[in-house]
């Protein structure tokens, strides 16, 4: 959005433990400056999924508020927030692989852009299991007629232009919610995307990409993995759990009630026993008239350490799945809130054999008064306003590059848009699901 000469992208993440409005700019350097940041605890939302539509909207409704006076108190300037970058997550997210190829009427004719839009929109017609749509059609290598792993195939000459697709889909109602709660919040959504997505763009650098490696992002509900190589996503996977869980299962075997257990978590919560001292012990003060309790810290960090485990064995699996588990040089990265467990990385290593590093923003951001912004646990909504000012900008090239005018954008963010298009209607319109 444009607030007189500045211009501003809202970033919204909408998680399991919290909601995320962070509002940025652009410096004239190609940093991201944080003008605005506000959060809401989530209750509407279960493993990334939005499951009440009235307390996810009290919660947006709140987030964005909080946001508006943060850019008042911290960077002077008051907006109106109209359209937003939503993410987008959770266990109905599902990826597939697909190949898809369209023939051109002149081989003499150098393929254009418009040649590689027409072949990602004539991908979304790929037909899917009832109730599942297409988010995100990624291409990875093409082939120009017998020309293969063909990074860029513009301005080469050839009739079949062919392309290897990685496909994120997700389930309509789940779609049909985020849009429900944004219509509701008096919001618009500019833009729809996979968080996984937006936290690489916020932590990971192109040398890593390219090199191959694996994105970890511990959510609240979920932990999602997005695997690069090349410069390009090869493998995305959803893991069901979660920092929550590792709550619960302190809760469980430290007999603690769930305050105590989150904050037990936080302060003394280590991903590797052996790094603890055995003699060390936390006292808990009692609740509501009940006593003081001792918890050891050794036990503590066996209970995170199993749930770290088990989740980076998950993790394992699907480096494993992706089928280049031999070409991730950078090893592994991690962010979210759940990365910010002491001796993460050391764990890490021990169970996957990957170099690992946790992820911050720092190299993307400028200077800002907001506190704890470059936090892990922020990865994903910075992310959404890189992503949102890099639309921005790809749709000013093609408009630059284009020698008439276009009614309608094709390729990925022309079907956004119908994708957009759409989900005004579902609020209107529930007649129409079938048909989409």
């Amino acid at each position: 959005m444009q607030q007189g000469e500045l211009k501003v992208v809202v970033g919204l993440d909408i998680g399991t433990t919290k909601v995320c409005a962070i509002v940025g700019s652009k410096t004239e350097h190609g940093k991201i400056e944080i003008l605005g940041m506000g959060k809401a605890e989530s209750l509407g939302v279960i493993r990334g999924e939005v499951r009440n539509i009235d307390k996810t909207v009290r919660a947006i409704t709140e987030a964005i508020a909080k946001a508006k006076e943060s850019m008042s108190k911290n960077a002077n300037m008051r907006i109106e927030i109209g359209s937003v970058h939503v993410g987008i997550a959770g266990q109905h997210i599902k990826s597939l692989q697909h190949k898809n190829s369209i023939s051109r009427s002149n081989k003499e004719d150098e393929i254009t852009k418009a040649d590689v839009d027409a072949l990602i929109k004539d991908t979304y017609n790929l037909r899917l299991p009832h109730g599942d749509e297409i988010i995100h059609v990624l291409p990875q290598e093409f082939s120009v007629d017998d020309v293969l792993d063909v990074t860029d195939p513009i301005g080469m000459t050839g009739v079949r232009l062919s392309s290897n697709f990685h496909i994120i889909t997700g389930h309509v109602d789940a779609i049909k919610n985020i849009y429900k709660c944004i219509k509701r919040s008096n919001l618009e959504i500019a833009d729809l995307i996979l968080e996984p997505l937006s936290s690489a763009e916020a932590v990971l650098t192109p040398e890593e990409m390219e090199a191959g490696v694996c994105l970890v992002d511990i959510g609240g509900g979920t932990t999602d993995v997005a695997i690069f190589k090349n410069g390009i996503i090869r493998h995305t996977a959803v893991i069901p759990f979660g920092g929550n869980i590792i709550t619960e299962d302190v809760i469980e075997g430290c007999a603690v009630l769930k305050i105590q257990a989150e904050e037990l978590k936080i302060k003394y919560g280590s991903a590797l026993a052996e790094q603890n001292n055995s003699n060390e012990i936390v006292c808990i003060p009692g609740f509501h008239g009940r006593a003081a309790k001792e918890v050891s810290v050794t036990n503590l960090a066996h209970v995170i350490e199993a749930r770290i485990t088990e989740i980076f064995e998950s993790v394992l699996y699907e480096i494993k799945s992706s089928g280049i588990e031999k070409k991730l040089n950078a090893g592994i990265v991690i962010t979210g809130g759940g990365s910010q467990l002491k001796h993460l990385s050391m764990l890490v290593e021990l169970v996957t054999g990957f170099d690992s590093r946790i992820g911050y923003a720092n190299e993307h951001l400028a200077k800002s008064e907001i506190e704890g912004i470059k936090s892990p646990m922020y990865a994903t909504g910075v992310g959404l306003v890189m992503k949102g000012f890099q639309s921005s900008e790809d749709e000013n090239t093609t408009r630059l590059k284009s020698t008439e005018k276009q009614k309608e954008k094709v390729g990925s963010n022309g079907f956004l848009k119908k994708l957009i298009e759409r989900g005004k209607n579902w609020l209107y319109e529930e007649d129409d699901m079938k048909d989409f």
